[in-house]
């Protein structure tokens, strides 16, 4: 299992890094991606923190560790910008937080992020078929999300991004041990949005493919 959407103390998760790679370890993750939740305040401190523990601890937990951020209710005319600074700084990863339905983003958060050609759109809610078929053609992932309330809007994403070839990830938005699900709580999930099995593998797959890019 490969998790790219998780959180730590330098935003709203409860645990280190350290804890939180180990339990991920132990659950049978082999890849995840620090994406705490960042805005112009604190994206620096996020990367450089993160990005020190991936380079010097994260082999120790025979883990791959991505280091990078989750663009936050960051209003959408300074998402583009966000994005470049982040990337600047150093963040391999870079996801925006979408427009979940169980929170109050912004509208037009979902288009800036594709435009911005951001890795992951996360728990995109109910995104609009034009901005799927943008993101299909800017290479930007769809998120299917485990996390409750994000999750609501699955359905919608998987279905109009097998309309559109978009391309898809699986993630826990993990920001408590609890979150962290095992292979048959991820699955099943993904076959609750209506993905077939052959979708999940290739959801997995983009995945496995984003790390391999971003290891180069």
């Amino acid at each position: 299992m490969i998790d790219l959407h998780m959180h730590t103390v330098f935003s709203d998760g409860e645990l280190i890094p350290s804890e939180l790679v180990r339990r991920a370890s132990v659950a049978g993750y082999k890849a995840v991606g620090i994406t705490d939740h960042a805005d112009l305040s604190n994206y620096k401190t996020i990367i450089e923190n993160v990005s020190r523990f991936a380079k010097e601890h994260g082999h120790f937990f025979d883990m791959t560790v991505i280091a990078g951020v989750e663009i936050t209710h960051v209003p959408p005319s300074l998402i583009p910008d966000m994005t470049l600074k982040a990337r600047e700084e150093g963040a391999s990863l870079v996801v925006v937080h979408g427009e979940t339905i169980v929170e109050p983003v912004a509208p037009g958060t979902n288009l800036a992020a594709i435009e911005a050609g951001v890795d992951i759109l996360a728990h995109p809610g109910l995104i609009t078929e034009e901005e799927v078929a943008l993101a299909a053609e800017k290479g930007v992932h769809l998120e299917i999300t485990t996390r409750g309330g994000h999750s609501y809007t699955n359905g919608r994403v998987a279905e109009l991004a097998r309309r559109h070839g978009a391309k898809l990830v699986i993630d826990n938005d993990a920001h408590s041990p609890r979150d962290l699900v095992g292979p048959e709580m991820r699955r099943a999930i993904a076959l609750g949005a209506g993905l077939t099995p052959q979708e999940i593998e290739a959801a997995e797959s983009n995945s496995w493919e984003i790390v391999q890019r971003l290891m180069k």
